[in-house]
């Protein structure tokens, strides 16, 4: 453009050039090669045989002529011009055939678009006008009590100064009567003759005792108390809080459904799926009232049957539907009017009894806080895969299930008593913290027992109370002894190598390490974290009692993620803490409760490859799966085992989920699909 408005005798030598190459082209002229001598002048419109640009180098993707094929690009592939112009012509109309069959797509999203912006305008005017026309009743309410009030006032007033005038009416007579009698008797006592007082005395004597024993109204028959009391404070705290403006920036095609009852349904149970909904960047979206429909129908069409839509108020929905009929049934999903992604989908009725059954759909029986009921010692038994278990790779951690459970209470090798920790290497071993049996032991990724070690005791390389366990990146496997105070360090092989934290902890709990090789270490009595190097000396530490976002209650277990940032649960405020490398406070999650993101003391904590939190909920006995922002994304199925009083949690090297379930002393591995 800047060419084509300049003057042709433009003194720019590149500028002329490519002037001349826009006008031959145009003009349909052949084109000179810009590179060599000889062009031939505006006038003559010509080029020399040898300098028009009759071929093409495949390396540098440019035209040329004869010679630059010997010259500078004589080491590439040249073709005649003629040969290849077809070839790219045809590719550069592919390409335009692609672009172009995409504007229906884009007219299509651009009219969506625009009707969204529409409706978003139309009901923002409807808003306004609905605060308005409120409002204004309000002020009709007001200004209507205010005229009651100012009524009421006037009629009580009136009431009042009505006796209170007649008596004030009773007493001046009284008054008058008085002063004129005693006017009258004194002027006849002071001027009047002998004869005049004794003909007045008797009529006088009569009015003034008669005076004398009258009884006035002196006491006031009525008080001054009018006093109005309007009382605001809580009429202000409502009206501050008056109306509340209802928006989410959820958007359906990142927003996600999850759950068996998408694909699978058994007739005459009541199944339910989960909605995240997320905003366009994909980040969750933490509060509720998103406008989200489901509707099943039949394959044909015929029947449809009502989905129940639940609020959990966090940007987190349920959708529970209940079927009658076995068959084939789309199943639609619509946030504010647009498809979910992946919606509809297909979805499958059957009968409950052609749900294949496996062996382990038998219920345990497992020891209740206050029962007697026996373990069966089950060592390292694989589960078969349910009828909705697949081979293909979830976008989301849901669906997953037992795959083996370890252990029943006891003192022999694979038995446990109160077992704490868990952790996993990353040459597929899975160490446990037995803390009542003072040991570590050690099994393989698939449940198979290699070794156990440790002594009773409170001397260096003896185990009083292990409660956490991790492996560091050279093997070695750390141990958080509660009742020694100390982190004691042995090798692979068990043999002990070293201790930290001594004088300094006071009850260490949960330990982790970091990219740093740094020891992670969680003070369950002092509601701290100590971050130390691996020879014991200290780096940090953070932490109190109490519950701003720096202190703790009780923590219990850390893991460190993908980022280096620490993540430690805090039990006894029912929350999970996040902080950088250096214990600088990042965020939390987590409230009191039993709902999706709740937690009732949490314990054992991992982190996925993706930054996805794993956390054991200890007095709900369930594991949750959170983003790595800390909004809730699923829960693992425990239900064919159920938990209980679980602690801590690992992601075995195989990307499995293996947790401490304390109160049936075993553990178990679940399977975890990232």
């Amino acid at each position: 453009m800047e060419v084509l408005q300049r003057d042709p005798e433009c003194s720019r030598p590149e500028a002329c050039s490519v002037l001349e190459s826009v006008n031959a082209a145009a003009a349909g002229k052949p084109l000179c090669c810009p590179n060599h001598e000889g062009k031939p002048s505006k006038s003559e419109g010509v080029c020399l045989p040898l300098q028009v640009m009759e071929f093409y180098c495949e390396s540098c993707e440019t035209a040329m002529c004869l010679d630059c094929t010997s010259g500078e690009h004589r080491e590439h592939v040249t073709v005649p011009l003629r040969d290849v112009v077809e070839q790219h012509k045809a590719a550069l109309k592919t390409q335009l055939d692609t672009i172009m069959s995409r504007l229906p797509q884009l007219t299509s999203s651009i009219e969506l678009v625009s009707e969204i912006s529409r409706q978003l305008n139309e009901r923002k005017n409807e808003a306004v006008a609905e605060i308005t026309s409120t409002f204004e009743e309000l002020e009709r309410a007001l200004h209507q009590r205010k005229t009651a009030l100012i009524t009421d006032l006037e009629n009580i007033c009136s009431t009042k100064q009505k006796v209170l005038q007649a008596q004030l009416s009773s007493l001046l007579q009284g008054k008058d009567h008085i002063q004129s009698s005693s006017s009258f008797t004194e002027q006849a006592l002071s001027h009047g003759s002998a004869t005049e007082v004794l003909l007045v005395q008797k009529q006088m004597s009569e009015r003034v005792t008669a005076l004398a024993r009258h009884d006035f109204p002196e006491k006031p028959h009525q008080n001054a108390h009018l006093d109005c009391q309007v009382e605001t404070e809580g009429l202000r705290r409502s009206i501050q809080n008056l109306g509340v403006l209802l928006t989410t920036a959820a958007v359906a095609h990142t927003s996600v459904a999850t759950g068996e009852g998408l694909r699978h349904a058994a007739t005459g149970q009541h199944h339910t799926v989960t909605v995240t909904t997320k905003d366009k960047d994909g980040e969750l979206v933490r509060t509720g009232n998103a406008v989200l429909k489901a509707e099943i129908t039949s394959a044909d069409g015929s029947r449809i049957t009502e989905a129940d839509v639940a609020d959990n108020k966090n940007g987190t929905y349920e959708v529970g539907y209940t079927l009658r009929v076995e068959g084939e049934y789309s199943f639609s999903l619509l946030l504010y009017g647009q498809p979910l992604r992946g919606s509809p989908f297909r979805l499958r009725a059957i009968k409950p009894s052609d749900v294949p059954q496996s062996p382990d759909d038998v219920k345990r029986r497992v020891k209740s806080p206050s029962g007697t009921g026996g373990h069966i010692r089950q060592k390292a038994v694989r589960r078969p895969s349910s009828m909705y278990s697949t081979t293909k790779k979830k976008e989301n951690p849901i669906e997953d299930e037992l795959i083996y459970r370890v252990g029943s209470r006891g003192r022999e090798k694979g038995e446990f008593t109160n077992l704490q920790g868990i952790s996993a290497s990353c040459n597929g071993r899975v160490v446990v913290a037995d803390s009542n049996n003072q040991c570590i032991q050690i099994f393989s990724n698939d449940g198979q027992f290699k070794m156990r070690f440790g002594v009773r005791g409170r001397s260096p390389g003896q185990l009083q109370r292990p409660t956490g366990v991790t492996v560091d990146m050279n093997g070695d496997i750390v141990v958080a002894d509660y009742d020694n105070r100390w982190v004691s360090i042995f090798s692979s092989d068990g043999k002990f190598k070293n201790k930290i934290g001594a004088g300094r902890l006071m009850g260490p709990k949960g330990v982790a390490v970091d990219k740093n090789g740094h020891i992670i270490t969680v003070d369950n009595k002092a509601c701290c974290v100590f971050i130390f190097q691996s020879n014991g000396k200290l780096v940090t530490k953070f932490g109190g009692r109490g519950t701003s976002d720096r202190q703790f209650a009780g923590p219990h277990f850390v893991a460190v993620n993908n980022k280096n940032e620490i993540i430690v649960t805090d039990f006894h405020n029912h929350s999970v803490k996040v902080y950088n490398a250096d214990g600088e406070f990042l965020f939390k999650f987590g409230s009191h409760g039993e709902g999706n993101g709740q937690f009732n003391a949490p314990t054992g904590v991992a982190a996925d490859a993706n930054g996805n939190i794993i956390v054991a909920d200890w007095g709900n006995s369930r594991i949750q799966v959170f983003d790595s922002a800390g909004s809730f994304l699923s829960y693992i199925n425990t239900s064919a085992d159920p938990l209980y009083g679980p602690q801590g949690l690992a992601l075995t090297s195989d990307g499995h989920v293996a947790v401490a379930d304390s109160g049936n002393h075993c553990f178990k591995v679940y399977r975890y699909l990232q």
